[in-house]
């Protein structure tokens, strides 16, 4: 989440006034995240999150993330739905953005999750993947592995000011990870981000999961690689106690299953998801703008993730 466009009291009150919330009474910019536009808003009548949707957000995707939510939600996973206005329209335009008002949740995220916190937060996602088996709509990962040769190219010429040799690094890793990459393991609806700042929990209870945009059809078992490398680190991408790692795919097996084929492609999908947010990352730091309310993730993470991944093959046996 964050804040890329600005948004007044009164445009923001007459937005507000289509729905049944009430009267508003403070909003506040959310700075933490990269993708989209985020208040914190408080009415007369509770709380609730805007989200305006900025380049990286196709709003033609929005009914896509709306369904799967709806989805979600019916089979009782603790998700944010977005709010219809009195006319039953829940894609609105504010500021020029496409915008919607969303359901607030309780809960905090975890910075450094424990065994216990790690093991529910896999179990969430099982139960995710579970209620999304039958989940007929498809929406191509344009994040996805088919698109991380151009997003190098992109970066490419930025890497180095990053890290002296960063270029060099990374193109190699993408081509080892390309062309091992398991296309044939099942796929699904996923949700393609599940890093703990997505993860609400009251103690050791997941409360919500939240931040959809970046869901897609894609393999399976890659969204849990890609939460098992934003989970089993910390944040300068140095690892945690080995257990959390362990607890989360613990959690994620006995809640939904994981087959030996989706066991043996692991390393190699984590290298993937350390590749593609290491790509987008150093994307965000070349060119987000000085002015933007944003906290830039360090790529540099990633590139510790990948080390680790490339230097213990055997994490996940």
């Amino acid at each position: 989440m964050a804040v890329y466009t600005q948004v007044s009291a009164e445009a923001l009150g007459a937005f507000l006034a289509r729905y049944d919330v009430g009267a508003l009474v403070s909003a506040k910019g959310i700075a933490e995240g990269v993708e989209n536009s985020n208040y914190l808003v408080d009415t007369t009548r509770g709380r609730f999150i805007l989200t305006l949707y900025e380049k990286r957000v196709d709003a033609g995707d929005l009914p896509f993330f709306f369904a799967m939510i709806d989805r979600l939600a019916d089979a009782g996973n603790p998700v944010p739905r977005a709010l219809p206005d009195r006319t039953g329209m829940v894609i609105q335009t504010l500021e020029g953005r496409p915008a919607c008002l969303i359901e607030f949740l309780s809960g905090v995220s975890l910075s450094q999750p424990t065994p216990t916190q790690a093991r529910a937060g896999g179990a969430a996602m099982a139960r995710m993947h579970a209620a999304l088996t039958d989940f007929a709509p498809v929406r191509p990962n344009s994040m996805g592995v088919g698109a991380w040769p151009q997003l190098f190219e992109q970066c490419a010429p930025g890497l180095d000011s990053i890290q002296a040799g960063l270029r060099e690094r990374v193109d190699g890793a993408l081509d080892r990870t390309l062309a091992a990459w398991p296309h044939q393991l099942p796929t699904g609806a996923i949700h393609a981000d599940l890093f703990p700042d997505n993860v609400l929990m009251l103690g050791d209870e997941v409360t919500g999961l939240i931040d959809f945009y970046f869901a897609c059809t894609d393999v399976r078992a890659y969204d849990l690689a890609v939460m098992h490398s934003a989970w089993s680190f910390d944040g300068r991408g140095v690892p945690l106690d080995p257990a959390v790692g362990r607890a989360l795919l613990e959690g994620y097996e006995a809640g939904f299953g994981l087959s030996p084929e989706e066991r043996a492609a692991l390393p190699v999908l984590a290298q993937g998801a350390c590749i593609r947010f290491l790509l987008t990352r150093a994307w965000d730091w070349i060119n987000t703008p000085a002015d933007a309310l944003v906290t830039r993730k360090d790529p540099l993470a990633y590139l510790r993730r990948l080390d680790w991944y490339e230097n213990n093959r055997n994490a996940f046996r």
